[in-house]
């Protein structure tokens, strides 16, 4: 079967100034991928007809398939009927059925329609046109010259509703699709990029179908397996193969699939073990807390967490010995063991984790910035600590701190 080759196009200049994300390029290559659809490129360009109709005379030199979004609007800097009049020279026409639809719309809200509106409504001859139920300007879809064209608003919810009730039909029957296209993204923590690349080696080298990427983020890795199918279940068959490989490797890493995180692990652990946790911050400064409570459910294992930035809260409130703080410091193995020790004291949580370093840029007590102490303490047994020297920005050295007390906790629990 034919390959077909798509690309998405998002016109609207508040893109390129950073006023809104193209969201909606993520999810139209999703759909496309979901259907064995190879997405070439992302183009966003602006409120400009040179530069919108340049931008389409490639995508029709170079695509099968082009899906526009944006530019549909009724003022004068939407331009994506008048580019795409240019390079394809077709006549445009008011359609009764968008334009009755549209001033219903006013109607409804006891609104005044402005004259503008009528540009909503304006259709290429030939087009097939597709009803937008929860806005006004429809979409159109055009075959010129052996591309498709999918024209869409560039409001989410509106590209949505037309993309998944015609757009993607008509493709699927249009192009007679029949494999698919299906990932799988497996997360590992504890283990760097480079040595997971390195014990994944010779599977990369010789990877066809499916296809294994990796990736890097903050104090955590991911490996993507990609196959290409006549069915999804095929497609996930031949994934589990690989991935029977890949655990078998580095499983002892693995923590979740798809779209989770380590700390929705961390919280699904506890729940399982009936456990409780508390936390006691210095440097990361409720980060750690923050980053629990921003998951729904986390008052059924998280008691509480302490900041105690300054040595005299440390002490005062945390209870952390004055001879520790004046004989070893704040940034120490003691003072880490104290502050975890002391938060499942004083909360009577299962479990309690604490983190005290020095974030930087500027040293501390004679410690270098990036020295991080995380002590993690269950009740009734010995405390554990853990000694970091994290080399990044202030914030960077906050962030993957807390990320490795995710890491501790996760293998700790598992």
């Amino acid at each position: 079967m034919k390959q077909i080759n798509a690309e998405v196009i998002a016109v609207g200049t508040e893109i390129l100034i950073g006023q809104i994300n193209n969201t909606n390029a993520q999810w139209i290559s999703k759909q496309l991928a979901d259907n064995g659809i190879n997405v070439f490129y992302h183009h966003v360009v602006g409120d400009n007809l040179g530069r919108v109709r340049s931008s389409f005379e490639k995508a029709q030199r170079d695509a099968d398939l082009v899906l526009v979004t944006g530019g549909l609007g009724p003022t004068e800097d939407d331009l994506t009927r008048e580019a795409f009049q240019l390079v394809s020279g077709l006549e445009m026409h008011e359609d009764k059925v968008s334009m009755d639809r549209i001033k219903e719309f006013f109607l409804k809200r006891g609104r005044t329609m402005s004259p503008n509106n009528h540009k909503q409504a304006r259709v290429f001859e030939g087009a097939k046109v597709l009803e937008n139920t929860v806005g006004m300007a429809p979409g159109m879809l055009v075959e010129h010259e052996g591309t498709v064209w999918a024209f869409m608003p560039g409001v989410p919810r509106e590209m949505k509703q037309i993309m998944s009730d015609h757009v993607m039909p008509y493709v699927r029957e249009k192009f007679d699709l029949q494999s698919v296209l299906q990932s799988r993204l497996l997360h590992f923590i504890g283990i760097g990029e480079s040595q997971l690349e390195t014990d994944l080696l010779d599977l990369i080298q010789a990877q066809e179908n499916p296809t294994i990427a990796t990736y890097a983020s903050e104090g955590e890795v991911a490996v993507r397996l990609t196959a290409r199918a006549d069915s999804k279940q095929e497609a996930d068959r031949l994934i589990d193969v690989v991935e029977k490989e890949v655990m078998e490797r580095v499983g002892q890493y693995f923590y979740g699939y798809d779209e989770t995180s380590v700390q929705q692990q961390v919280f699904e652990l506890l729940k399982q073990r009936q456990f409780t946790l508390a936390s006691a911050e210095s440097l990361t400064g409720g980060l750690f807390a923050d980053a629990l409570v921003s998951l729904s459910g986390a008052s059924e294992v998280f008691l509480g967490s302490f900041v105690a930035y300054s040595p005299l809260v440390k002490q005062q409130v945390l209870g952390v010995k004055e001879e520790t703080i004046r004989k070893e410091g704040t940034v120490s193995e003691q003072c880490a063991i104290e502050m975890a020790e002391n938060a499942v004291r004083l909360t009577g949580a299962d479990i309690g984790i604490s983190f005290t370093g020095v974030a930087g840029p500027d040293g501390s007590e004679g410690k270098e910035p990036g020295t991080v102490f995380i002590s993690l303490h269950e009740k009734g047994k010995q405390t554990r600590t853990t000694e970091l020297s994290i080399r990044s920005s202030r914030q960077g050295v906050r962030a993957q701190a807390v990320k490795k007390g995710f890491d501790l906790l996760f293998h700790y629990l598992k």
